[in-house]
């Protein structure tokens, strides 16, 4: 699809037609323009961000991020979310998307990782879970009920549709079995055709969405200063 070109990172596009097409850039500097709803040219696809680095929910954030600077309509549901005790309880992330027009988030899970020693009760983790569950059954079967070919109101709630849908941590869910591969599935199988599903989460691969994803991108650790003993920190962690 893509052949290179004259100069280190220039590179030519094919269009549907076959034509060569430059990529666009010719030196101009992108501008930003004022937010106003729009409905995504081509929405509809599953993607999976799985891997033991940092990074699965920095970079599904940033893309909801960037759906909502086009117009799109984005919510954020957390399974789960937690981390080093010098983590606090409000998160950078959640003031963000509270200023920005068009996307939202709910966390339904623990402020806390299951199996871990954060003083929370197993048991409890998996009521929560099953709650996350529920809740994204709630909201993919609005998403089918909803117009996703048109604009949605920016400050609409996600009960009236979105145009992306992000489940932060549910294959970490998954993985520490307070939900099924199958429940995950099921998600996967009652998404409308418009909506874009992004799945993130676990250290292990989820193989089961081999088949059922069309993006799946494993983040890989290297190095990671907590290893020598650095805590988690505001403004890059939380």
């Amino acid at each position: 699809m893509y052949r290179r070109v004259d100069g280190p990172t220039m590179s030519d596009e094919r269009t549907s037609d076959g034509t060569v097409e430059n990529t666009p850039g010719q030196g101009r500097t992108p501008e930003s323009e004022p937010i106003e709803p729009k409905a995504p040219e081509e929405f509809g696809l599953v993607q999976v961000w799985w891997g033991d680095g940092k990074g699965k929910t920095t970079a599904t954030l940033g893309m909801g991020m960037r759906a909502a600077g086009h117009g799109h309509r984005v919510h954020v549901l957390q399974f789960m979310k937690g981390g080093a005790s010098s983590v606090e309880a409000v998160r950078g992330e959640y003031n963000a998307i509270a200023a920005l027009p068009g996307m939202s988030y709910e966390n339904l899970g623990h402020y806390g990782w299951h199996g871990m020693a954060d003083g929370s009760e197993d048991e409890s983790h998996e009521e929560q879970a099953q709650a996350g569950l529920e809740r994204a059954r709630e909201l993919l079967a609005a998403a089918s009920e909803a117009d996703l070919e048109s604009a949605l109101p920016l400050d609409g709630v996600p009960e009236d549709g979105v145009h992306m849908l992000i489940l932060d941590e549910v294959l970490y869910a998954a993985d520490r079995d307070l939900i099924s591969e199958d429940d995950v599935l099921e998600l996967i199988d009652s998404k409308p055709d418009g909506l874009e599903l992004v799945l993130s989460g676990s250290h292990a691969e989820p193989t089961y969405l081999q088949e059922h994803a069309d993006l799946i991108t494993n983040v890989r650790k290297q190095k990671h200063p907590i290893e020598d003993g650095q805590r988690a920190r505001r403004g890059t962690e939380f």
